[in-house]
């Protein structure tokens, strides 16, 4: 008799190798096209984007002052160390899914919905708020050229309508449709020139640093307001620790910390296509730290640049809401033939976040749905080889969200919903290595347990420092993942209903004899 799951009710765990048995169903199988190189490609893709051309200029502002450039090396220790606990995984459990599947393989079936639909928020709402970033980049370089065309304009009241944002995430669902293949390489020729314009960036920025911008280094506290942090704006850390606001001071330093993590988010979603990698025991640990390595390098290049250019008060945000930008640096200097090029590369950098970004949510989609905790339908294959039902949903929703509706602090919901999968995985890989110690691991996560408790111990922090309206906000969202879960997730579950006997016996056999 087949295992397929361990343990009942709703902390039934599916076994890792049911889960790859369940790869090979026909009708929800996806095709095996990519390389080391693809998953570089996509990692890179993935975190070079708003981060390098809006938050390290708005951040240092407003929050951290020059220190920013540490904060962004805080924000990659603690994506590092989780990294190495993703690769374990990755390479242990090839499934498209990510930290969902990873969970319902240790945890259990609840935490893996619970994380599931936590990965919406780094996924889809990540994709909405980047695609209305690059929606008024394109405003800014149409007007670079002349044309002086809004990419957006009010309904009236809360609503809007982004048309620049409908068009790109229309776009981006078109080509994934067509296949991962393809999108890898649509990405990998989008990378290279925005790699090359951010190596521009940062040559050509060494030419205007000015060592005096660099003192202080860590500017003195001052108050917050709405827009830098006070109150429930202020990170969790300084509310409680008896400070009036975040900003600046060793406080606004780890509060940049958590919201400059945004800039490495995204690097997980190498890990969604796992089911899609020919050789995920080597390529998947290679393409997740490899492409976070790069992407270190560059933002704290970047972030030292920028704040030796100018002075870090001339990067806060201006009264009427203007955040400053890489671009503002060049400005204020004169060198406005730089902000051109500089709108292209963020142009370009922000259409590969989003399509990165969707195609991870909707892996994670596509992994849930197979499992029965959403609909079943959405599983299913087309003739390119990807879920294209599930795709076209997602790409709808996104689409729908990023066009009318305000993008505004979906940075920070974003942050905390990653941060949150960053410390199941690596409690995972404790769990994993004394539940099932025999399962064969193409890449190990060295130093366990350290690693992952260390892994767990920077991602909390972070949490920490995000505000306390984000942690309201996503404790709201988790009460809501969980009322979906009781009212619809659990009796449709596939190991629910094979527990119960709804499903034939010939069923499992049928998935197993599949052919290749």
């Amino acid at each position: 008799m087949t295992v397929t799951s361990r343990g009942g009710g709703i902390f039934r765990t599916k076994t890792v190798e049911q889960s790859i048995r369940d790869t090979d169903e026909p009708d929800t199988r996806l095709k095996k096209d990519l390389g080391t190189i693809d998953l570089i490609v996509f990692g890179v893709a993935v975190v070079i984007g708003a981060g390098i051309f809006t938050l390290a200029a708005s951040t240092a502002g407003n929050i951290a002052g020059p220190a920013v450039s540490l904060s962004f090396v805080l924000a990659a220790v603690a994506c590092g160390l989780a990294a190495l606990c993703y690769a374990e995984f990755a390479s242990t459990v090839p499934v498209a899914g990510s930290a969902y599947t990873f969970s319902y393989a240790t945890f259990g079936e609840f935490l893996a919905w619970i994380i599931g639909w936590d990965l919406v928020l780094e996924f889809a709402v990540g994709s909405a708020y980047v695609s209305k970033g690059w929606s008024e980049y394109l405003a800014q370089t149409l007007g670079l050229f002349g044309a002086d065309v809004s990419t957006s304009f009010d309904l009236g009241g809360f609503f809007s309508f982004d048309w620049g944002a409908l068009l790109l995430v229309v776009a981006l669902a078109f080509l994934l449709y067509r296949g991962t293949k393809l999108s890898s390489r649509v990405s990998l020729v989008i990378t290279a020139i925005k790699v090359l314009i951010v190596l521009f960036v940062i040559v050509l920025g060494l030419f205007y640093v000015n060592a005096a911008n660099y003192t202080p280094f860590v500017p003195s506290p001052e108050a917050g307001t709405t827009e830098t942090g006070t109150g429930i704006q202020q990170s969790l850390l300084s509310f409680f620790g008896g400070a009036s606001s975040s900003v600046f001071g060793v406080y606004g330093v780890f509060a940049a910390a958590a919201i400059v993590f945004f800039a490495f988010i995204g690097f997980d979603a190498v890990a969604t296509t796992a089911e899609e990698t020919k050789n995920p025991a080597k390529a998947l640990p290679r393409g997740i730290l490899g492409s976070l390595a790069i992407v270190t390098v560059l933002y704290v290049a970047v972030a030292l640049v920028i704040t030796g250019m100018v002075p870090y008060t001339e990067l806060a945000t201006q009264p009427d809401g203007t955040r400053a930008t890489l671009a503002t640096a060049f400005a204020s200097l004169g060198v406005d033939w730089a902000a051109t090029i500089i709108a292209l590369g963020a142009l370009l950098g922000l259409t590969t976040v989003v399509m990165v970004l969707m195609l991870g949510q909707i892996r994670v989609i596509f992994a849930m749905s197979r499992d029965g905790l959403l609909p079943t339908g959405l599983a299913k294959t087309n003739s390119f080889g990807t879920p294209g039902r599930a795709t076209w949903l997602i790409g709808t929703v996104i689409a729908l969200v990023a066009t009318f509706f305000p993008a505004d602090d979906l940075e920070q919901m974003v942050n905390i919903g990653t941060l949150f999968a960053f410390v199941l995985v690596s409690i995972g890989v404790v769990v994993l290595r004394r539940t099932r110690p025999d399962l064969p691991r193409g890449f190990r996560t060295p130093l366990v347990p350290l690693v992952p408790i260390l892994a767990v111990l920077a991602c909390v922090w972070l949490m920490l420092n995000l505000s306390v309206e984000t942690w309201l906000r996503f404790v709201l969202w988790m009460i809501i993942g969980v009322v979906i879960y009781f009212a619809y997730s659990r009796k449709n579950s596939v190991l629910g209903r094979r527990e119960r006997g709804e499903l034939p016996a010939q069923a499992q056999a049928q998935a197993q004899a599949a052919p290749e």
